[in-house]
């Protein structure tokens, strides 16, 4: 018998929930396969950074030296509080300038992904439907997932984007020179013929921290709203399985209501919070370029 035969309609259900409108029709065989674009998360990342932008646009204009109302009193509180963090941990006031917008922008930026988990697991695909797209599987709708952040191609650009600044200030802060000596000659400090033999040792341990720093970055925002997305497809599955007005499909309803209004307040914490380590770790990280081993 073969495996799509022994699938379950649970089983089938969360498969198809996790396959992404893309470039192949299918779900993608590796974890990074650069052939196939997932056209949904490009569109949800896209429209959720250009939010993100158009708010901060829309305080900068409203703003005013008088009393501030509700809009810009909580925008100026949230610009506070990165700012207050980029000089505890930046040194440099020219760095400060550019990597504190950065946070900021990275920080509303993710919020406003990761809340896209808090929409109705279902509702994207009842909206295609009612629009008269993504009916047979051959529909280049049938699949699509709006939760960029569980998408590992989404954390993991985000990451490799906060490498390059990691290098690039690293680069400008120590000159070329500097910083390619700083990858051969520590951690490990020795002198003459010591420093010959270290430095392999010392070069490869760089790179294992680079890389380090990048794949956590982006797996630990992942990894989490990954789970989160998931919990939210299992309660679903109990108001699926509603029959008719018995006891257990009413016991099944009851549970998917309160397990569904449980966990999305409670989600809410792990939004704001995914969106803040990945903030602080972006400016930790530039911060840490201006500093020798």
């Amino acid at each position: 018998m073969s495996a799509a035969a022994d699938a379950s309609p649970q089983s089938e259900y969360i498969q198809h929930h996790l396959v992404h409108f893309n470039s192949s029709g299918h779900k993608q065989d590796l974890i990074a396969q650069f052939d196939i674009i997932n056209y949904d998360s490009i569109f949800w990342s896209s429209a959720m950074g250009l939010i993100a932008v158009f708010v901060m646009w829309l305080a900068a204009r409203r703003a005013t030296a008088g009393v501030p109302g509700r809009f810009q009193g909580a925008i100026e509180m949230l610009v506070d509080m990165v700012d207050q963090q980029a000089r505890s941990i930046i040194s440099s006031p020219a760095t400060r300038k550019f990597a504190a917008p950065l946070a900021l922008t990275v920080f509303v930026w993710i919020i406003l992904m990761n809340a896209l988990d808090l929409v109705p697991v279902d509702l994207p695909s009842v909206i295609i439907h009612a629009l008269g797209f993504g009916h047979e599987p051959t529909d280049p709708l049938y699949y699509h997932r709006i939760l960029p952040t569980a998408d590992l191609n989404i954390p993991m650009g985000m990451s490799m984007g906060v490498l390059l600044l990691m290098l690039y200030y690293g680069i400008k802060i120590k000159s070329p020179g500097g910083f390619v000596k700083e990858l051969f000659t520590a951690p490990f400090h020795a002198h003459g013929i010591g420093a010959w033999i270290l430095a392999p040792a010392n070069f490869l341990l760089n790179l294992v921290e680079y890389a380090a720093k990048s794949v956590s970055l982006g797996m630990r925002l992942f990894g989490n709203m990954f789970a989160g997305e998931l919990l939210f497809m299992l309660i679903a599955l109990l108001g699926g399985a509603w029959t008719g007005f018995n006891a257990m499909s009413i016991g099944l309803g009851v549970g998917h209501i309160l397990a569904g209004s449980i966990w999305a307040i409670f989600h809410i914490l792990i939004v704001l919070l995914q969106a803040f380590i990945f903030m602080m770790l972006t400016l930790v990280y530039i911060g840490q370029a201006h500093e020798g081993h």
